[in-house]
């Protein structure tokens, strides 16, 4: 990881001494790296900054203020916001258009990096010195949070603009797990040969990108990462405000990865009721006894799958899970369906980064078997992984 630059000491060992005492087991509350303006604010001085943000780029234990106004009190010269899908607010459906705008409270432009314009142009961060990223993202994949990363990284690196990265924790950081991402099967929720369940902060992803040189041309962005403090990979994090509209709490955080397979066929998983990602059905009654009737949720849900349509599956709000990632509910529902290739849709391969799953559904393989075929690709990454963390 690239060291903060020209950090006053006092800093650097407060940054010490918090990391010391979390090693050696004495209790600190998780602070994100956006809380930390001691680590950052030194690097903004005197700049034209750019953020990359959202609802999610907030100080938690500062009444949840937003990172934009937290930089503005500080006098950092904030000259326009960046963001990704759902929008600056979060409410914008996945997939839904996200215009340029204006931020109500402050004035600042808004630059959508959604729809056709993914990635800042040039004539976009041409005016200025930094860009900051914070973004909370969740762990998988397909979170297109870090395909929004990745743009980011590339387009600074080809403008020759430093990046400065506020990590957040990772609140499926405790696995890794998944088929990795197959050569061919690149896309906006799918840009990097990492599994499914890819087991990094955003910080360390970002690491990552770089040192693997992943970006257009192989080029590497002057990135600094600012960490988390007192937190680890094996320790538990609840978000304090929703990821995206339809990930409304931290059991649906942690079902995403498995849940959100659904997404590739004619099964829904709750989209258009409050509880998303945490249930499933299809108009049959063949799906299960549970039932529920998706319809549009505004902020939430515009036109969910089988809008108006009782549908009839599994709930899963109380589920232990043991296993964080299964293939169970997939299964389960295509052996009932009884659709064969008609269960999926063409998506299906796009979003899982891989043609083998469905071939392996569609010959019968069992959960077990299909995991067997993952492992050698887990075990690479594996040793690719543990270069680039910052926290164990």
């Amino acid at each position: 990881m690239k060291q903060a630059k020209n950090l006053p000491l006092a800093y650097i060992l407060t940054g010490w001494l918090l990391l010391s005492l979390s090693t050696f087991g004495f209790s600190q509350h998780i602070r994100t790296a956006a809380e930390q303006g001691g680590l950052y604010l030194p690097l903004l001085e005197g700049k034209k900054v750019g953020v990359v943000g959202n609802q999610t780029s907030i100080l938690p234990q500062s009444n949840s203020k937003h990172l934009v106004d937290f930089l503005l009190e500080n006098k950092v010269n904030v000259t326009k916001v960046f963001v990704p899908e759902h929008g600056f607010r979060g409410t914008a459906d996945a997939g839904e258009k996200v215009d340029n705008s204006l931020d109500s409270k402050t004035g600042l432009p808004i630059v959508s990096l959604y729809g056709t314009n993914k990635k800042p142009s040039p004539a976009q961060i041409q005016d200025l010195d930094v860009l900051v990223f914070d973004l909370q993202d969740v762990g998988v994949r397909f979170f297109t949070y870090i395909s929004t990363l990745h743009y980011v990284m590339e387009a600074c690196a080809e403008q020759g603009k430093p990046l400065i990265l506020l990590d957040r924790p990772n609140p499926n950081g405790n696995y890794v797990d998944g088929p990795i991402l197959k050569k061919g099967f690149e896309s906006f929720v799918g840009m990097h040969p990492i599994p499914l369940v890819h087991g990094l902060s955003i910080g360390e992803l970002a690491q990552m990108i770089n040192g693997e040189k992943w970006l257009k041309g192989g080029v590497q962005v002057d990135l600094t990462v600012i960490p988390v403090a007192n937190w680890n990979h094996a320790m538990a994090y609840e978000l304090p405000v929703k990821p995206s509209p339809n990930l409304p709490n931290a059991l649906s955080i942690r079902l995403y990865p498995s849940t959100c397979l659904f997404e590739g066929t004619v099964v829904s998983l709750g989209r258009g009721t409050y509880f998303p990602f945490q249930v499933y059905g299809y108009p049959d009654a063949r799906f299960g006894e549970f039932t529920f009737t998706p319809v549009a949720i505004d902020g939430m849900s515009k036109t969910p799958p089988h809008q108006d349509k009782l549908c009839y599956g599994r709930d899963l709000r109380s589920e232990s899970l043991t296993e964080p990632f299964t293939l169970s509910y997939l299964l389960e529902a295509y052996q009932r369906s009884e659709m064969k290739e008609k269960f999926f849709i063409s998506y299906f391969n796009t979003l899982v980064g891989t043609d083998e799953l469905k071939k392996q559904i569609l010959a019968g393989k069992t959960e077990a078997e299909i995991r067997a075929t993952w492992q050698q690709g887990l075990q690479d990454y594996a040793a690719l992984r543990s270069k680039y963390l910052i926290y164990q």
